[in-house]
């Protein structure tokens, strides 16, 4: 890849929510477009509540029941404003746009961060469910999906990804950053626009919480890194490495869950995207546009107008503390899964997976990672295009803060 800066620029919405502009050449002047929407002020409302017998806490937001759902084409929120048809992008065109969430899971919220009683309800502890939830456009193309971005615009997500990640993370209401994308009404998508979010916890969610603590048994059991010994043995292995790139190695894991999953590591271990060199983030676009078009691949069977599938994309990283300081234990990956176990046909979360939380694959994971090989479009027996040659990448730049009113 060539040389590149993604400008930054800040605007407000109509009713006082942020939107943040990632634009690939500067001058736009997107962030100084109005919303001519009349909305009132934004203020959702968000409780969490505390669950004592798995000491795990859940996020109440009630007000996500009047949320958007599967609009027609035409009345998608997430393109841009166009004449009359106004969204939530005021701006008639963009490259990466950021904005919080109308109707957020967490919030900011009045009152204190410790957890409080439910008064007369002896069995209710309460705090509020302060936090942040963003939405994040990868493209202005209404009919578009991540695999069909260039090299260039899958690296200027990641560096949003980045960027986000560190702003969120110095927060001191936020002990974890998630930024992810569901992909599919298989899923539960109510926008069919390409787009991910980005949860800023107030809390460690429990699988970040649990991998941490095993972690830090294994590293005091071993003495070593459990992150860097689980991807050596699986590169030892081979047998379910499915990409590798300069810097990347993703692997369907020996234990999945998923009928078809992959866990994406850097060869290098680091706790949060924050920390990826601009070669490490360059390598990343290219693996990671590969092994969504061989997901896309999965279930076509030669036919280009099979349903494309849906999938889970999750990025994994360390939880921060009150000092914004991420744990250096963890190491950043992707899980990127999808719940279709063949043409037709979903993986359900019944009774075991559900009501035990003990998960039952139907796809044994070496067969997995055979088909997932076959579908690369890197693979030369399959009559696909790579998204790009390694050899021509070459550094890039992270967000600025040109053009930042």
């Amino acid at each position: 890849m060539r040389t590149r800066q993604v400008y930054r620029s800040i605007g407000r919405l109509a009713d006082g929510r942020e939107i943040i502009y990632y634009d690939e050449s500067p001058g736009t002047g997107r962030a100084e477009v109005a919303d001519r929407r009349p909305l009132q002020p934004f203020a959702p409302g968000s409780q969490l509540r505390h669950d004592p017998l798995l000491d795990e806490w859940v996020a109440l937001a009630a007000h996500r029941q009047d949320r958007t759902f599967l609009p027609p084409p035409d009345q998608c929120p997430l393109d841009p404003t166009s004449g009359d048809r106004l969204s939530e992008i005021p701006a008639p065109d963009y490259d990466v746009v950021v904005f919080e969430n109308r109707f957020p899971s967490l919030a900011p919220s009045p009152g204190p961060l410790v957890a409080a009683d439910g008064g007369d309800d002896p069995a209710l502890v309460t705090r509020p469910g302060a936090g942040r939830c963003e939405v994040v456009c990868f493209t202005s193309d209404h009919t578009g999906s991540f695999a069909d971005l260039s090299p260039e615009r899958a690296r200027t997500v990641i560096d949003v990804w980045a960027d986000r990640t560190e702003v969120l993370a110095a927060r001191a209401d936020v002990a974890h950053v998630y930024p992810f994308e569901n992909r599919g009404v298989e899923i539960g998508v109510t926008l069919q626009h390409p787009h991910g979010q980005i949860y800023a916890y107030p809390f460690v969610p429990p699988r970040i919480e649990r991998m941490t603590a095993t972690a830090r048994a294994h590293r005091a059991a071993a003495g070593t890194n459990l992150f860097d010994d689980v991807v050596a043995a699986e590169r030892a292995a081979g047998t379910r490495v499915v990409v590798q790139g300069e810097h990347w190695v993703g692997y369907v894991p020996a234990a999945a869950r998923w009928p078809y999953e992959v866990r994406l590591f850097p060869l290098r271990r680091v706790p949060l995207l924050t920390a990826l060199s601009d070669t490490e983030r360059d390598d990343l676009a290219l693996v990671y546009l590969d092994l969504l078009r061989a997901f896309d691949n999965l279930f076509r069977d030669g036919d280009p107008a099979a349903p494309p599938t849906p999938y889970i994309a999750a990025w994994h990283q360390a939880p921060v503390g009150a000092d914004g300081a991420p744990d250096p234990e963890f190491g950043l990956h992707l899980q990127l899964f999808t719940l279709r176990r063949a043409p037709g046909k979903l993986k359900y979360l019944a009774g075991s997976e559900s009501g035990m939380a003990a998960w039952i694959n139907d796809v044994a994971p070496e067969a997995a990672a055979e088909r997932i090989r076959a579908a690369l479009p890197s693979n030369p027996a399959h009559p696909g295009t790579a998204p790009g040659d390694p050899a021509n990448r070459q550094p890039a730049t992270r967000p600025s803060e040109k053009e930042q009113p």
